[in-house]
């Protein structure tokens, strides 16, 4: 199978790659992601950014095909029971295009929104265990037992831990992917980093550990690999703090938190808004939703929604809902950081919802102090094999923020992006407010 990517150029799936991929592309389950924008609502303020959550599966299918090469030039000098064989080349493949199998529309946004969600990792692995699914038939067909594999290995819990941290962990096939295309389809250049030269530093190295012995881990050549991984984590801050963090998506995603809340209380009132998703009717009553209703839901079906309920009769959903569609995005200002300034947040937002509501505003879902963060690189200190690892020849295996000044700087630090987002009709008067108490 020969496919065409704007990223990657020529992607292939060969021998055991093709006979996985070509099976599951083949499921309702995976083809559902093509009506899931992987970046949520970014692509009004990137209007490129339309990118499904389809194409970026198959691009991190695409990055584990070629990191299972350099596996196999360098795990020669390991035990035979801890190389990847057949089976365990076919579960990671399967699991690196089926890891973002749960998501819900426009992307994590819808998590956070819906009452009492479940996560997208947790919609995934049912998804995979379902009998009923596709997808579940599909990997028993390649092979006995293959959906309990695939769920365990994207839990962590596979009998190679090294193929889990792949998939799941700060190095992997997930991210080497997204920041790649994140950054070529919004038409920036923060995300880009030495894919090339970062797979071509991968090594085997053993971690001793107090309770269970020495495992083996991935591990970056400490001689070629430290420029590359330092950039990896750079490009993906930079994607944080200026394409996924930017104001105008976070005012973007206000409106969908303030839509679905209002959506809420029509519920509970009784006053159901047509049409209307019965896995969010369920979700907001506290009911079990099930599988079969979740997979329904995706960017088509609540954009219609939202189509709809621009001229439904509630004034508050109306305008939120037409404020989305018309792109009549809230307006924000950026909060100070210092630990005075920080105790005075909860003060700026009580004031801005005091204005909202003196003007015929609902503050509950039109004024937000948003407290977006980030942690570039997260390292633990303790013996477990999370995180990554640096060999250097005739030195001792040791922790990449050990070994890199750059991410030993950066390490465990949090970088918050504090902002208050609220009507455009009120922003003189929030202005004046933030600026006198500042």
């Amino acid at each position: 199978m020969i496919l065409r990517d704007p990223v990657h150029g020529l992607v292939e799936f060969e021998g055991v790659a093709e006979r996985v991929v070509s099976k599951l592309l083949a499921t309702r389950e995976v083809q559902r992601l093509r009506r899931i924008c992987q970046l949520g609502l970014t692509s009004l303020v990137f209007p490129g950014a339309e990118h499904s959550r389809f194409t970026h599966s198959l691009g991190a299918a695409h990055v584990m095909v070629r990191l299972l090469e350099r596996i196999r030039v360098k795990q020669s000098e390991m035990p035979r029971d801890q190389r990847v064989d057949e089976e365990a080349e076919a579960d990671v493949l399967a699991a690196s295009l089926l890891h973002d199998l749960g998501h819900g529309p426009f992307s994590h946004l819808f998590e956070e929104v819906l009452p009492h969600a479940s996560s997208h990792e947790a919609w995934t692995a049912r998804i995979i265990r379902d009998p009923a699914t596709d997808v579940y038939r599909a990997l028993e067909s390649i092979s006995k037992n293959m959906p309990e594999r695939v769920a365990s290995l994207l839990s962590g819990r596979y009998r190679l831990g090294y193929l889990s941290r792949a998939v799941g962990g700060p190095l992997d096939v997930d991210r080497c992917d997204y920041l790649l295309r994140d950054s070529h389809m919004t038409g920036v250049s923060y995300g880009v980093y030495d894919l090339n030269w970062l797979l071509r530093a991968f090594s085997f190295a053993q971690v001793s550990r107090r309770d269970s012995g020495p495992e083996w881990v991935l591990a970056i050549d400490g001689r070629k690999g430290l420029p590359p991984i330092e950039g990896f984590f750079l490009a993906r801050q930079f994607m944080f703090e200026q394409v996924y963090h930017h104001k105008a998506t976070r005012a973007a995603e206000s409106l969908i938190r303030g839509i679905f809340i209002r959506v809420a209380d029509l519920v509970k009132e009784g006053k159901l808004p047509l049409p209307m998703p019965r896995a969010i009717q369920k979700a907001v009553l506290d009911e079990p939703v099930s599988l079969s209703d979740y997979l329904m839901l995706d960017d088509v079906q609540l954009l219609g929604c939202f189509q709809a309920w621009a001229s439904c009769s509630d004034r508050v959903l109306s305008d939120l809902t037409s404020r989305l569609l018309g792109r009549k995005l809230p307006k924000t200002v950026a909060l100070a950081t210092s630990a005075e300034s920080r105790l005075k947040w909860r003060e700026l937002f009580e004031r801005a919802c005091e204005i909202a509501n003196h003007y015929g505003f609902i503050a509950g879902v039109t004024v937000w102090l948003d407290l977006p963060f980030e942690i570039p690189y997260i390292e633990r200190d303790d013996d477990s094999l999370e995180g990554l690892w640096v060999v250097i020849r005739s030195q001792s295996i040791r922790r990449l923020g050990d070994v890199s000044f750059m991410l030993g700087e950066l390490r465990n630090k949090r970088i918050d992006r504090p902002r208050l987002i609220f009507p455009p009709e009120i922003r003189e008067e929030v202005l004046e407010a933030v600026e006198k108490r500042m």
